[in-house]
């Protein structure tokens, strides 16, 4: 059992397209599950991209900083 069923469940109602539903049946048995597993996947990636983000924007000044300090500033 993954750690995310093991977590508590609780129902959300979702607006889905109906054609979309009816035939994803045919590719999976449990709907639910597969929503999940994808909603997983996506989360762990927004957090990925999010924290590369918060490393770039520290990153740049500490760059820009360096390259001043190597050749000094334009109004020097």
């Amino acid at each position: 059992m993954s750690a995310l069923q093991k977590l508590q469940k609780k129902p959300f109602n979702l607006s889905l397209n109906a054609e979309l539903v009816h035939e994803s049946r045919a590719y999976c048995g449990n709907l639910s599950a597969k929503v999940e597993e994808m909603l997983g996947v996506y989360v762990a990636e927004q957090r990925l991209e999010r924290a590369q983000q918060r490393f770039d924007a520290q990153a740049i000044p500490a760059d820009w900083n360096a390259a001043l300090d190597a050749r000094d500033s334009f109004a020097d």
